[in-house]
Protein backbone atom coordinates (compact mmCIF):
# COMPACT_ATOMS: atom_id res chain seq x y z
CA UNK A 1 0.00 0.00 0.00
CA UNK A 2 1.24 3.52 -0.68
CA UNK A 3 -0.14 7.11 0.06
CA UNK A 4 1.49 10.08 -0.47
CA UNK A 5 0.84 14.11 1.38
CA UNK A 6 -1.11 16.21 -0.65
CA UNK A 7 1.42 17.89 -2.21
CA UNK A 8 3.07 14.47 -3.00
CA UNK A 9 6.70 15.43 -1.05
CA UNK A 10 6.14 12.71 1.12
CA UNK A 11 5.35 8.87 0.11
CA UNK A 12 4.91 6.26 2.78
CA UNK A 13 4.93 2.56 1.87
CA UNK A 14 3.41 -0.24 3.58
CA UNK A 15 4.59 -3.85 3.89
CA UNK A 16 2.53 -5.77 5.64
CA UNK A 17 1.05 -8.91 3.84
CA UNK A 18 -2.05 -9.11 6.61
CA UNK A 19 -3.04 -5.58 5.85
CA UNK A 20 -6.24 -6.07 4.55
CA UNK A 21 -6.74 -10.21 5.85
CA UNK A 22 -7.86 -8.78 8.87
CA UNK A 23 -8.92 -5.57 10.72
CA UNK A 24 -5.85 -2.90 10.84
CA UNK A 25 -5.82 0.33 12.37
CA UNK A 26 -8.52 2.29 14.67
CA UNK A 27 -10.46 5.07 14.67
CA UNK A 28 -9.50 7.82 17.60
CA UNK A 29 -11.72 10.90 18.84
CA UNK A 30 -9.25 12.39 21.03
CA UNK A 31 -9.25 16.07 21.23
CA UNK A 32 -5.73 15.86 20.05
CA UNK A 33 -6.07 13.47 17.70
CA UNK A 34 -9.55 15.28 16.09
CA UNK A 35 -7.53 18.85 15.40
CA UNK A 36 -4.50 17.05 13.64
CA UNK A 37 -7.00 15.28 11.38
CA UNK A 38 -9.54 18.40 11.13
CA UNK A 39 -12.55 16.29 11.54
CA UNK A 40 -14.77 14.46 14.28
CA UNK A 41 -12.45 11.33 14.10
CA UNK A 42 -9.06 10.13 12.69
CA UNK A 43 -7.80 6.88 11.35
CA UNK A 44 -4.23 6.01 12.48
CA UNK A 45 -2.63 2.15 12.24
CA UNK A 46 -0.27 1.48 14.61
CA UNK A 47 2.46 -0.51 12.78
CA UNK A 48 6.01 -1.78 13.05
CA UNK A 49 8.78 0.10 11.60
CA UNK A 50 10.14 -2.36 9.70
CA UNK A 51 6.83 -2.69 7.97
CA UNK A 52 6.76 0.83 6.37
CA UNK A 53 9.10 3.35 4.56
CA UNK A 54 8.85 7.30 4.58
CA UNK A 55 10.39 8.53 1.25
CA UNK A 56 10.98 12.34 0.96
CA UNK A 57 11.35 12.15 4.78
CA UNK A 58 13.54 15.10 4.76
CA UNK A 59 10.37 17.39 4.35
CA UNK A 60 8.70 16.21 7.46
CA UNK A 61 8.59 18.84 9.93
CA UNK A 62 7.90 17.52 13.63
CA UNK A 63 5.53 19.31 16.60
CA UNK A 64 5.73 17.87 20.12
CA UNK A 65 2.25 17.39 21.53
CA UNK A 66 2.92 17.42 25.51
CA UNK A 67 -1.04 18.36 26.07
CA UNK A 68 -1.67 14.36 25.49
CA UNK A 69 -4.06 12.85 28.07
CA UNK A 70 -1.32 10.23 28.57
CA UNK A 71 1.41 13.12 30.09
CA UNK A 72 3.66 11.77 27.51
CA UNK A 73 4.67 13.90 24.36
CA UNK A 74 3.94 12.31 21.21
CA UNK A 75 5.85 13.48 18.05
CA UNK A 76 3.38 14.41 15.42
CA UNK A 77 5.00 14.98 11.96
CA UNK A 78 3.49 16.57 9.05
CA UNK A 79 4.27 17.90 5.49
CA UNK A 80 6.47 20.92 5.50
CA UNK A 81 5.24 22.15 2.59
CA UNK A 82 1.37 21.50 2.10
CA UNK A 83 1.05 20.50 6.25
CA UNK A 84 -0.47 16.72 5.98
CA UNK A 85 0.05 15.15 8.49
CA UNK A 86 1.98 11.91 8.24
CA UNK A 87 2.87 9.77 11.25
CA UNK A 88 3.16 10.13 15.24
CA UNK A 89 5.48 8.48 17.46
CA UNK A 90 5.54 8.16 21.27
CA UNK A 91 7.77 6.19 23.37
CA UNK A 92 4.50 3.95 24.95
CA UNK A 93 4.62 2.19 21.40
CA UNK A 94 8.27 0.90 21.07
CA UNK A 95 9.62 0.00 17.49
CA UNK A 96 6.54 1.12 16.45
CA UNK A 97 5.06 4.67 14.49
CA UNK A 98 1.39 5.71 14.37
CA UNK A 99 0.44 6.37 10.68
CA UNK A 100 -2.22 8.55 9.58
CA UNK A 101 -4.53 6.68 7.46
CA UNK A 102 -5.96 9.48 5.47
CA UNK A 103 -2.99 9.47 3.35
CA UNK A 104 -3.80 6.01 1.71
CA UNK A 105 -6.65 5.40 -1.41
CA UNK A 106 -7.81 2.08 0.80
CA UNK A 107 -7.91 2.11 4.35
CA UNK A 108 -8.06 -1.24 6.43
CA UNK A 109 -11.56 -1.80 8.35
CA UNK A 110 -10.59 -0.25 11.83
CA UNK A 111 -10.17 -3.02 14.64
CA UNK A 112 -11.15 -0.55 17.12
CA UNK A 113 -12.49 2.94 18.18
CA UNK A 114 -10.59 4.75 21.31
CA UNK A 115 -12.30 7.70 22.81
CA UNK A 116 -15.92 6.59 22.21
CA UNK A 117 -17.22 8.10 24.01
CA UNK A 118 -16.73 11.43 22.65
CA UNK A 119 -18.94 10.10 19.49
CA UNK A 120 -20.68 12.76 17.82
CA UNK A 121 -24.56 12.00 18.48
CA UNK A 122 -24.56 11.39 14.76
CA UNK A 123 -22.11 8.64 14.26
CA UNK A 124 -22.65 5.50 15.23
CA UNK A 125 -20.18 2.40 16.64
CA UNK A 126 -18.69 0.51 13.76
CA UNK A 127 -19.99 -2.68 13.56
CA UNK A 128 -17.34 -5.26 14.54
CA UNK A 129 -14.87 -2.52 16.02
CA UNK A 130 -14.20 -2.76 20.06
CA UNK A 131 -15.14 0.43 21.30
CA UNK A 132 -12.74 2.22 24.27
CA UNK A 133 -14.09 4.59 26.50
CA UNK A 134 -11.48 6.40 26.29
CA UNK A 135 -7.94 5.30 25.46
CA UNK A 136 -6.80 2.50 23.43
CA UNK A 137 -6.79 -0.80 25.22
CA UNK A 138 -8.49 0.95 28.64
CA UNK A 139 -12.33 0.30 29.47
CA UNK A 140 -14.48 -0.60 27.02
CA UNK A 141 -17.72 1.01 26.34
CA UNK A 142 -20.71 -1.70 27.24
Amino acid sequence: MEGTCLCGAITVRVKDPELFSRRRGHICRCTNCKKTAGSALATNLIIENEKFEIIGEENLKKYTDTKTLSGTPLGRYFCSTCGNPIKSVTPLYERKTILKLGIFPQIPTPEWESFSASRQKWEVPLEGAVQYKTKSFGDKLE
